[in-house]
C-alpha cells in the first residue's frame, strides 16, 4: 500500500489577504512536492497557488483525510450561505417552475387583475367604496374609540385620542381635528385629511419606531405575495377537464332538500353548479358559512353531479366524529340511489373491513369515500377521483394541507369552513380563490348568548343546572385530556344523579363511538370532552357549552366550539372561562375580545378577518402560518396589496441569456496541481460546471453541492472559479448583460426599470451594498471606498448580486 508524502516547508508566506466573504487568511506559497500517492503520480513542477486551509485528500482505500474544520467551513463560506438564502427566499417551487415567455406573462397579468377585481366586488362590495379603481380600506374617524390604534400612511402607528374643534393657523373658523398620540408627541389632522390617510391597526402596539423600514418590509412581502398569487392562478388556468353534464336528475336530487334555502345558499348552489358544468378549469371554491347554515347541502349537490358522471368523490373530515356524521348524512341522502355506494374509512373500522374498503376504492366499487386524514395516505389508490370535499381545512396539519393542495392540480375541490384559516381567507379576499359566502342564518336560528369571565365553580354549577332544568344537555370542553377526570369528579359531586361521560381522541374507537351515540340519543346529559367535538356535531338538545381555559384555544376553534350549541330554535348559552386575566397574553385578550364582539349569527367570516389581523396571512406556499401584516396593519396591508396588483406589470424583470453576459474583470485562477490530480476528470468537471450555470441557478447549486460531497471543500482558486459562474448566472437572472470595473467604480449594464431597482434595493439586508448602489439610466453603478484587488472585487460583486438576487421572488419573471 502506498504512503502519503508530507508537504515540505520550503517557502514562508509572502502575501496575506483578508477576504470580504470569509474571515480566513489566504496564503500564497509554492509547493515543491504536492499531496501525491507515491506509486500513482509523477512529480509535478513547482507552481504558485492560492489555497484556503488544507486540501481534502483520500487515502488509497478511498477514505477521506479531510481536516476536521471542513464541515464548519462549508457551512459558513459565501457559496453555502447563498445556497441557504436561495432555498429560503425562492422556495421549492422555483426549482421546478416552467419557463414562461413574455406573451404568456402579458396574458396572465391581465387575467389576474380581472380576477382580483371580480373577487373583490363579490366578497367586499358591501363594505368598501371605490376610489379610482382601487378599493379603499381607510377608516372613518367617527367610528374610532379613544385608545384605538391607527396607522397614518406617512407617519406610522399611533393611538387615537379623540375628535374636537380647534382653530387653524389660516382661519378664525374652528374646524374638527383628529388627535393622534405618538411616542414623541401629539399630532392633529383635519377630519377630511384623516379620512384619506388613516387606517385601522388591529394589533397590539409593540414597536412604533422605524416606520419607513416597516412599511418597506410590508411592501416587499406584498410583492412576493403578488407573484405567488399570479403563479398559483396561472397554474390553475392551465389545468383542464371536460365540463360535467347537466341532467334532470340533479334537479330531482336538489328537490329532496327539506328546507327552504336562504338567498345565500341559493347563490352558493348556483356558483358550484356553474363551476362544475360550465368551465373546463377544475373547481377550487371555498364555501364560508356558520355551523348549521347549509354548507353540507352545497357539498351534497356537488357530489351528486360528479358521481352521476361516473367519477368518485372523497369527503375529508378532521376528526372521526365528524367523518362518521358526514357518512351518516350522505348515506341517508343517497339511500334512494342504490347504484351509488358510500364507504367510510376511519379507525372505527377493523383491519379486515379497512382492507376491503381500500380494495373497493381501487377497483372503483365505492363512489363516495368519507374519512379522516387516512384518506390522504399512500395506500389509498383512487380509481377515478373527480371531487375532493374538505371540511374545516384549518383543523388539518401542514403536511396534510400540502397533500390536499396537490389534489387541486387534477380534481375539483370544494372547501367548507365557518372560520377559514387566514391563508384561505386571504386567497378568497384577493379574488384568487373562488368563494361563496353564506351569512344569512336559517329563519329559526337565534344568536348564542356568550359570557366571558373568570372561572368560578358556582358559575359552572348554576349554568349547568339551568340547562338541565329545562331538559337540555351540556358540553364541557377543556384544552387537554389531562384535566378531564378532575372535572368529572367535581361534576359527579355536584350532580350525583346525572349521567356524565368523557370523550377524547385517545379513547378506543368503540368506546368513543358508543359515548357519542349515547350523547346524541340524550342518554348522557353532560359530555366532558376535548375539542374533538369542535366540528360537525349536530345535537339539537345540547344548548349550553362551557369552555374552560379559553386562552389555550385559537379564535377559530372557539368560534367553532360555540357553534356546537344553538342548533335549534331554543336560546343557547356559551360560557368562556379563563383562570386569571393577568395571566393572559395580549393576543389571547384580543382573541377573546373579538369573539365577544362577533356575537351575531353568520359572523364567522368577519371573525376570520379579525384572526387574520391578529396572526397575519402566512405564505401561500410552504409551512409558515403567520405573515408580515403586523408591520403596517391589515387594512393598509390590503390597500397596498391591491395597489400592487393594479400596477403589477411595472414589477417585471427580463432575464438575459447566460452566454450573453460579459464579466470584464481580468481574473483567471489557476487550480492547484494536487487538486487537479485529485479530481477524477478535471476537464469534464469544469465543463459540467459551465453547463450547470448555463441552465439555471438550481443546477449550479446542485453541481457545487455534489462536487463538495465527492471531493470536500474546494481550494480557494476553485472557489473563485465557481464564484465567477455564480456571478454570471445571477447577472443573467437579474437582466444584467455586462459587469465591469474601472478603478474604484463597478458598473453593471441592465435593462431593468427604476421601480424594479428600487424594490430590489429595498429588499437588501446589507446597508453597505444598498448605500453604494446608484441607478443611472441603463446602468447600476457602485463607488467603492478603495480600489480592491481582483479577487476581493469579485467577492464584493458576488455578495452584491446575491442580495439583489434574493428579491427575485417579488418580481414577475419571463
Amino acid at each position: 500500500m502506498g504512503s502519503l508524502h508530507p508537504v515540505p516547508q520550503v517557502w514562508t508566506p509572502l502575501l496575506l489577504k483578508f477576504s470580504s466573504s470569509s474571515p480566513s487568511i489566504w496564503t500564497l506559497f509554492t509547493v515543491n512536492r504536492p499531496f501525491l500517492y507515491k506509486q500513482r503520480y509523477p512529480l509535478l513542477t513547482t507552481m504558485a497557488v492560492y489555497t484556503q486551509g488544507r486540501l481534502p485528500v483520500s487515502s488509497p482505500n478511498g477514505h477521506k483525510l479531510a481536516p476536521k474544520r471542513e464541515k464548519m467551513e462549508l457551512e459558513t463560506d459565501a457559496i453555502s450561505i447563498l445556497h441557504e438564502k436561495i432555498r429560503r427566499d425562492h422556495g421549492k417551487r422555483e426549482a421546478t417552475r416552467p419557463a414562461m415567455d413574455s406573451q404568456e406573462a402579458d396574458m396572465y397579468i391581465q387575467l389576474v387583475k380581472e380576477q382580483q377585481q371580480r373577487g373583490l366586488q363579490k366578497l367586499k362590495g358591501d363594505r368598501e367604496c371605490k376610489e379610482g379603481g382601487v378599493f379603499s380600506y381607510k377608516v372613518d374617524p367617527y367610528t374610532l374609540r379613544s385608545g384605538d390604534y391607527v396607522v397614518h400612511k406617512k407617519v406610522g402607528v399611533g393611538r387615537f385620542v379623540g375628535i374636537k374643534f380647534d382653530v387653524s393657523r389660516t382661519s378664525t373658523e374652528p374646524i374638527e381635528y383628529v388627535f393622534i398620540e405618538y411616542a414623541d408627541g401629539m399630532a392633529k389632522l383635519p377630519v377630511k385629511q384623516a379620512t384619506r390617510m388613516l387606517y385601522r391597526y388591529n394589533l397590539k402596539l409593540s414597536d412604533t419606531s422605524a416606520w419607513e423600514r416597516r412599511k418597506t418590509k410590508g411592501k416587499v412581502a406584498i410583492q412576493k405575495m403578488v407573484v405567488d398569487l399570479m403563479e398559483l392562478y396561472l397554474h390553475r388556468l392551465k389545468q383542464k377537464r371536460p365540463p360535467y353534464p347537466r341532467s334532470p336528475a340533479m334537479a330531482e336530487f336538489a328537490s329532496q332538500f327539506p328546507y327552504e334555502p336562504t338567498p345565500d345558499q341559493k347563490q352558493a348552489f348556483i356558483d358550484v353548479e356553474k363551476d362544475l358544468t360550465d368551465q373546463e378549469t377544475p373547481m377550487d371554491r371555498l364555501i364560508c358559512g356558520d355551523v348549521g347554515f347549509g354548507k353540507t347541502e352545497v357539498a351534497l349537490r356537488a357530489i351528486f353531479c360528479v358521481v352521476s358522471a361516473g367519477k368518485q368523490a372523497m369527503v375529508l373530515a378532521p376528526t372521526i366524529v365528524l367523518a362518521k356524521q358526514h357518512f351518516d348524512v350522505i348515506s341517508d341522502r343517497f339511500s334512494k340511489y342504490p347504484s351509488i355506494k358510500v364507504g367510510l374509512l376511519s379507525r372505527f373500522q377493523g383491519k379486515a373491513e379497512k382492507e376491503e374498503h381500500l380494495n373497493m376504492i381501487k377497483k372503483g366499487d365505492l363512489d363516495i369515500i368519507v374519512g379522516t386524514h387516512s384518506l390522504l395516505g399512500n395506500r389509498v389508490v383512487y380509481n377515478n377521483l373527480g371531487l375532493l370535499v374538505v371540511d374545516e381545512e384549518q383543523r388539518f396539519g401542514v403536511k396534510q394541507k400540502e397533500k390536499i393542495a396537490s389534489f387541486k392540480t387534477s380534481v375539483d375541490v370544494l372547501t367548507l369552513s365557518a372560520t377559514p384559516i387566514p391563508r384561505t381567507l386571504y386567497l378568497a379576499l384577493t379574488g384568487f380563490r373562488d368563494a361563496s359566502l353564506i351569512s344569512t342564518p336559517p329563519p329559526e336560528r337565534v344568536p348564542i348568548k356568550t359570557h366571558l369571565s373568570a372561572f368560578g365553580k358556582e358559575k359552572v354549577i348554576a349554568a349547568i343546572r339551568y340547562e338541565l332544568d329545562r331538559g337540555g344537555q351540556v358540553f364541557y370542553v377543556l384544552p387537554l385530556i389531562k384535566g378531564l377526570e378532575e372535572v368529572m369528579d367535581f361534576l359527579k359531586q355536584s350532580f350525583p344523579d346525572v349521567d356524565i361521560a368523557i370523550a377524547h381522541g385517545k379513547q378506543y374507537s368503540k368506546q368513543l363511538e358508543e359515548t357519542m351515540e349515547k350523547f346524541a340519543q340524550g342518554e348522557i346529559k353532560i359530555l366532558i370532552c376535548t375539542n374533538i367535538v369542535e366540528s360537525g356535531l349536530d345535537i339539537q338538545n345540547a344548548n349550553t357549552i362551557i369552555i374552560q381555559d379559553v386562552q389555550q384555544f385559537g379564535l377559530a376553534q372557539l368560534y367553532q366550539l360555540r357553534g356546537r350549541v344553538g342548533r335549534a330554535d331554543r336560546e343557547a348559552y356559551a360560557y368562556l372561562l379563563y383562570p386569571d386575566k393577568s395571566l393572559l397574553s395580549d393576543q389571547a385578550l384580543e382573541r377573546l375580545a373579538a369573539l365577544e364582539e362577533c356575537r351575531e349569527l353568520g359572523q364567522g367570516f368577519q371573525l376570520a378577518e379579525r384572526d387574520m389581523g391578529i396572526r397575519g396571512f402566512g405564505t401561500i406556499f410552504g409551512e409558515q402560518q403567520t405573515g408580515d401584516v403586523g408591520n403596517v396593519g391589515i387594512d393598509l396591508f390590503f390597500e397596498m396589496l391591491f395597489e400592487s396588483l393594479s400596477k403589477v406589470e411595472e414589477h417585471r424583470v427580463v432575464s438575459v441569456p447566460y452566454q450573453s453576459v460579459e464579466i470584464d474583470i481580468n481574473i483567471n485562477p489557476h487550480l492547484p496541481s494536487e487538486y487537479i490530480n485529485y479530481l477524477e476528470n478535471p476537464i469534464k468537471i469544469i465543463n459540467d460546471a459551465e453547463k450547470a450555470a448555463e441552465k439555471d441557478i438550481w443546477s449550479l447549486m446542485q453541481f457545487t453541492e455534489n462536487l463538495r460531497r465527492q471531493y470536500g471543500k474546494e481550494p480557494y482558486s476553485m472557489e473563485i472559479l465557481l464564484k465567477k459562474l455564480y456571478v454570471r448566472r445571477m447577472a443573467a437572472d437579474l437582466g444584467i448583460s455586462r459587469i465591469y470595473a474601472s478603478g474604484k467604480m463597478v458598473g453593471m449594464e441592465t435593462s431593468m426599470s427604476k421601480r424594479v431597482f428600487k424594490l430590489m434595493t429595498d429588499s437588501m439586508i446589507s446597508d453597505v451594498h444598498r448605500n453604494s448602489l446608484i441607478f443611472d439610466g441603463d446602468q447600476i453603478r457602485a463607488e467603492l471606498l478603495l480600489e480592491l484587488p481582483r479577487e476581493q472585487l469579485l467577492n464584493w460583486i458576488f455578495q452584491c448580486l446575491a442580495e439583489l438576487h434574493a428579491s427575485l421572488p417579488a418580481l414577475i419573471k419571463y
